[in-house]
């Protein structure tokens, strides 16, 4: 990779399978970076560092303000609660089954697999996924409980961007029917133009010469212990898979609380 012989995507996908993800299970799917942070240029320059996401700090830690709230979250827990275990930044995860499903909820068969940990529906309109704009913002500055990163369908697969099954997803409150997603100006609303832009993205120098800092988040020595907690980077201990043991917990109850909470949340990739 440092060689480039082989592509970003290439190596990222190498890393997820090394970690333990699969596109077999949506719990430990395959994550990628957010790599851009312009959704609203007409034209997307890739010579210029204002057009890209900062890799080397985590999606809570996009802006400044938002940061400092979740330092703060983190130090509250520690004067009240005394249980240092129970100490993050973050409650929710970057990468979970439901963010897959949302994601990729115009195909099949992501669209049953969405409906059924819905409850057996689509969610509320305003809260699906139909803008990439809108999405970043959310994930980067908006909502305190959403930390999500990418998939690699955003990278390869412009059909998941339209709702060529004509599912009914309901209406947004400002009345907008939902059905494709809403890209940024400068991919002319072809889903074919986003997804060859946003790979030559994840291609481009920027992104090669600081991809190595969100490896370090993801995959490396900033998921854990005081390097993670110096980069905004850590998470609830059950997302964890080595800080909670199954086999020692006796009360059904709890440890099905603890199994539902993995399920539903995401969990930490191996360290590679």
């Amino acid at each position: 990779w440092q060689k480039r012989e082989i592509s970003n995507f290439d190596y990222l996908m190498y890393l997820n399978t090394v970690a333990g993800r699969s596109y077999n299970d949506y719990m430990q799917y395959p994550v990628f970076p957010w790599v851009l942070a312009d959704y609203h240029s007409e034209t997307l320059n890739l010579t210029s560092p204002h057009t890209f996401r900062d890799l080397s700090k985590p999606m809570g830690a996009q802006t400044v303000e938002r940061k400092c709230k979740f330092i703060q979250r983190f130090n509250e827990v520690e004067k009240s609660e005394g249980d240092l275990s129970a100490q993050c930044h973050y409650c929710t995860h970057y990468s979970s089954a439901i963010i897959v499903a949302s994601y990729l909820v115009r195909m099949e068969p992501f669209t049953q697999t969405f409906c059924s940990l819905q409850g057996g529906s689509f969610d509320v309109a305003d809260r699906m996924f139909h803008s990439v704009k809108s999405t970043w913002e959310s994930a980067s500055r908006d909502n305190m409980s959403d930390v999500r990163e990418l998939i690699p369908e955003f990278f390869y697969l412009p059909e998941f961007l339209t709702n060529a099954n004509h599912f009914e997803f309901g209406c947004m409150q400002d009345g907008t029917v939902l059905g494709d997603v809403q890209l940024p100006p400068w991919a002319d609303g072809d889903p074919h133009k986003f997804i060859q832009l946003h790979r030559q993205a994840l291609e481009s120098d920027y992104v090669s010469a600081h991809l190595h800092h969100w490896i370090d988040l993801i995959f490396g020595h900033k998921q854990h212990g005081s390097a993670a907690v110096e980069a905004v980077n850590t998470y609830h201990p059950y997302f964890y898979g080595d800080k909670v043991d199954l086999n020692n917990i006796k009360d059904p109850l709890i440890k099905s609380t603890i199994l539902g909470f993995i399920s539903n949340f995401g969990q930490i990739p191996k360290q590679v």
